[in-house]
C-alpha cells in the first residue's frame, strides 16, 4: 500500500471518530477524546524514554495525569465540588514533584519541569475541549468547527505552499513551510469560517470569522512548537500508532495549541 493512500485511510478514520463521537452524544465524545488524551500523555512521556539528559519514568506522571484527567472530567460531567476537585489535585501534583527526592538523578529539575509541562500541554487542552461540549448548547457547531478550520488551514496551507511556495516561514524548525503557503491558508481558512457562520445561527459569521482569525496563527505554532520538540530530541515522529501519520501528538499538535485560544475567545464573545 502506497504512503499516499495509508495517510488517506488513516486520516479519514481519524477524522470520523472526531466528527461522529462530537455529533452523536456527549458521553461518546468524552470516551472518543479520553482514548486520544491516554495515548496522547503516554506518548509524550515516553519521548524520553531514551535521553540522556532528561530522565523520566513514563508510568508515574502518565498515571498522575490520567487520575488528574478523570477527576476533572468527573468534575465537569457529574458536577461535583470544584473545591474538593482542588483539594485533591494539588497535593498529587505537589507528591509527584517530591518523588525527585529519592530518584537520585542528575537533573531533577530538567525531569520536573519536562513533567509539569506535559500536564499542561495536554490536560488543558482535553479538558478545555470536553468543557465546550458540555456546557454549550451550540457545542456540536462549536468544535465541529474548530476541528474543521484546523483541518482547512493545515491542508490548503500545504497545497498553497506546493503550487507557490518559494519563501521559507521558519525554515530552521520546520523546512517546509513557507509564506505563500501560509498565506493561502489563512485566506482559505477565514473563506470557510465565513460559510461555517452562515449555517451557525447560535453564533454567527462575526464569531466565526475572528474564530478563523484566532485558529489559523493558533494552528500554525502548535505546529511549529511540536516540531521544535522533535528536532530537539532529534526524532521524525511522535509516534507510530497511527499508520502515515505518526503519533497522536502529530496529528494534534495545531489542536492542543489552538483550543485554548479558541475556548477565550467563546467564553469572551458570550458575554457580549
Amino acid at each position: 500500500m502506497s504512503n499516499l493512500l495509508l495517510r488517506a485511510i488513516t486520516g479519514t478514520i481519524f477524522v470520523a471518530m472526531i466528527i461522529l463521537s462530537i455529533a452523536y452524544s456527549v458521553p461518546a465524545t468524552i470516551i472518543v477524546f479520553t482514548l486520544f488524551f491516554i495515548l496522547g500523555t503516554v506518548e509524550y512521556f515516553k519521548l524520553f524514554k531514551e535521553n540522556k539528559i532528561i530522565q523520566l519514568r513514563w508510568g508515574m506522571p502518565t498515571a498522575v495525569a490520567i487520575l488528574i484527567y478523570g477527576l476533572l472530567v468527573a468534575d465537569l460531567f457529574l458536577k461535583l465540588d470544584d473545591k474538593l476537585i482542588g483539594a485533591i489535585i494539588v497535593p498529587i501534583v505537589l507528591l509527584l514533584m517530591l518523588t525527585e527526592l529519592w530518584r537520585k538523578k542528575s537533573n531533577p529539575l530538567v525531569n520536573l519541569g519536562i513533567q509539569l509541562f506535559g500536564f499542561l500541554y495536554l490536560l488543558i487542552p482535553f479538558y478545555l475541549l470536553l468543557n465546550m461540549r458540555i456546557s454549550s448548547d451550540s457545542s456540536v457547531y462549536l468544535l465541529i468547527g474548530m476541528f474543521t478550520l484546523i483541518w482547512s488551514n493545515d491542508t490548503f496551507a500545504y497545497l498553497s505552499g506546493r503550487i507557490l511556495g518559494k519563501t521559507k516561514l521558519f525554515e530552521r524548525i520546520s523546512p517546509k513551510k513557507t509564506w505563500e503557503g501560509t498565506i493561502g491558508g489563512i485566506i482559505i481558512t477565514v473563506g470557510i469560517s465565513y460559510v461555517i457562520g452562515m449555517y451557525d445561527h447560535s453564533n454567527g459569521s462575526l464569531f466565526w470569522v475572528i474564530s478563523g482569525l484566532i485558529v489559523v496563527p493558533g494552528a500554525i505554532f502548535g505546529d511549529l512548537l511540536e516540531s521544535l520538540f522533535k528536532r530537539s530530541l532529534n526524532i521524525k515522529d511522535s509516534g507510530t500508532i497511527l499508520p502515515g501519520h505518526g503519533g497522536i501528538l502529530d496529528r494534534f499538535d495545531a489542536a492542543l495549541f489552538t483550543i485554548p485560544f479558541f475556548y477565550c475567545w467563546w467564553v469572551i464573545y458570550s458575554y457580549f
